[in-house]
């Protein structure tokens, strides 16, 4: 039977995979790619010579990083099939001319507590686009990953004049954490937001806290502690495009 440094262990190969490897995963933790690949091999204690475990505030703070639950990476989901949060990644176009189909995001793929993300005030939802190879490359220029593009339909007056609800925003699932000032579609608990996020130092510790913040004048900016477990960032907006009534 395995023990839990171990099942750990497991659970981090998965997630380097789902990363498309080390260097990538290890970005994602803010770590090396030697710091990631010693913490998933388990390195031996040169003074026992045993694997190094993981301690539980590490397995926490990948869990939080990567998206997954508090706990998944205590769980053995060996033989286990996992619910996807986000539609299949782009794919070839069935016409067979190298154009690729942008996925929209599903928001009932397992995300918050009771198994769907709530997205208030859509007007309507894009399911998908069809793109060639080239307007990716001229107007998406950096990415994580082909496979963590999709589309999410902007919803709440919240962001306008930036968007409006409607409005398809290009998203990078690939992103996970908050590094820069950015525009970023996150969760806390079952609610779904796309505001943006700052990083801002705290007022009386060396720690740091995010600030959400509108376009709408109307929806006043409030700071959400980088500690808090029902804050979860789903991917960064990397392109939006706003409509126009004439």
């Amino acid at each position: 039977m395995r023990d839990i440094d171990q099942i750990r262990r497991d659970n981090l190969t998965t997630l380097e995979e789902e990363s498309n490897g080390a260097s990538a995963a290890a970005k994602l933790l803010e770590m090396s790619p030697a710091q990631f690949t010693n913490l998933r091999v388990g390195a031996k204690d040169s003074k026992t010579g045993k694997p190094r475990g993981m301690r539980k505030e590490t397995a926490r703070r990948i869990e939080a990083a990567f998206g997954k639950p508090i706990g998944w990476l205590d769980q053995d989901h060996s033989g286990s099939v996992e619910l996807q949060s986000a539609a299949p990644a782009p794919h070839e176009a069935p016409a067979g001319n190298g154009d690729l189909v942008i996925t929209e995001f599903d928001a009932g793929g397992g995300m918050g507590t009771n198994g769907r993300l709530l997205l208030e005030d859509q007007p309507g939802v894009i399911r998908s686009w069809n793109v060639s190879a080239d307007w990716l490359h001229l107007n998406v220029p950096s990415y994580s990953s082909l496979k963590n593009l999709c589309i999410v339909t902007g919803f709440g007056p919240s962001m306008r004049p930036m968007f409006n609800p409607g409005d398809p925003l290009l998203v990078d699932r690939g992103v996970r954490t908050v590094n820069h000032e950015g525009i970023y579609f996150f969760r806390v608990g079952d609610e779904g937001f796309i505001k943006i996020v700052q990083r801002v130092p705290e007022f009386d510790g060396p720690g740091f806290v995010y600030r959400i913040i509108s376009k709408n004048p109307d929806y006043p900016p409030y700071d959400i502690s980088a500690k808090n477990q029902h804050f979860q960032v789903i991917g960064k907006v990397l392109t939006v495009w706003r409509s126009e009534q004439f």
